[in-house]
């Protein structure tokens, strides 16, 4: 059983290549499917296949999925290209005769009403005209996506945001890697399977604050502003406006409930709870 995972030197592919080994499949069943080989010269050296192709090549993804029983296709990171990429690969994975895809969408995608979700939405699409059998992973969010700027923030004793008092069910990356491993791993038939994930944690901002200020020893709180204001503060620290228009969109979206998961079901995949907030935040500092 070969088992193939997309955007492998990424921080979620990775995880998810490191996930299926801790599993116990063999590294030679293991297909890292990266844009640079050199990132996963490490990969190789543990005897993982490291096939190279990018999203954007079809004819490359033909050849690096030939002879793959079942794909992780983690879902690309150039938001507003992702379906021409996802389709790139949907497609090869056809031609390739791939039995089996994961894909790593969003939390209750076709009903999301973020911006991110509008292309998952259509890859889900894709994937169910492909005629491949799948299963969606719908990821929460990730807690990692509130660590790029950690010192910072606490440096400035301010969190600064649009969610008001809406919660989030987050996990840690490496939960989601874990949930992703054990659907490719399972002896159970996972087409046709929804997997809505998000963590054991419901975190509304002002939480969040004093999480930071707990793992950082600094006093931090949270001031909400409106998303035209946040989207403003976004691009004046170098965030190019379409990248700070979805950020602005996604706390819009977690003020109305949206990223708060409830279902259950990252826990029963990995058997234990999610990883706690303020594990990631220390990770990080």
């Amino acid at each position: 059983m070969t088992i193939a995972v997309t955007g492998a030197t990424g921080h979620l592919g990775r995880l998810a290549v490191d996930a299926l080994l801790r599993r116990g499949v063999p590294a030679s069943d293991v297909v890292a499917v990266v844009r640079n080989p050199e990132k996963a010269a490490d990969l190789a050296a543990q005897g993982v296949q490291v096939r190279t192709a990018d999203y954007a090549d079809r004819a490359a993804l033909e050849t690096a999925l030939a002879g793959i029983d079942k794909l992780l296709l983690v879902s690309g990171s150039e938001v507003g290209a992702r379906v021409p990429q996802h389709t790139n690969i949907i497609d090869a994975a056809k031609v390739a005769g791939v039995g089996f895809v994961a894909y790593t969408s969003i939390t209750d995608a076709p009903n999301n009403t973020l911006q991110l979700a509008r292309e998952h939405q259509v890859t889900e699409r894709l994937l169910a005209d492909s005629g491949i059998d799948h299963a969606l992973l719908r990821n929460g969010w990730y807690w990692e996506n509130y660590t790029n700027d950690l010192a910072g923030t606490a440096e400035r004793g301010v969190l600064v945001g649009s969610a008001g008092d809406g919660r989030v069910a987050g996990a840690a990356r490496a939960d989601y890697a874990e949930a992703a491993a054990v659907v490719l791993t399972s002896d159970e038939n996972q087409a046709g399977k929804v997997y809505e994930l998000g963590g054991d944690e419901h975190v509304a901002y002002p939480e969040l604050a004093q999480a930071i200020s707990t793992v950082t020893g600094k006093p931090v709180e949270y001031r909400n502003v409106p998303v035209a204001e946040y989207q403003g503060i976004l691009e004046s620290v170098g965030l190019p406006a379409p990248v700070a228009a979805v950020l602005a969109d996604a706390d819009a979206g977690i003020a109305t409930g949206v990223l708060d998961v409830t279902s259950g079901d990252l826990q029963r995949l990995i058997g234990r709870p999610s990883t706690p907030l303020e594990n990631v935040l220390r990770a990080a500092l």
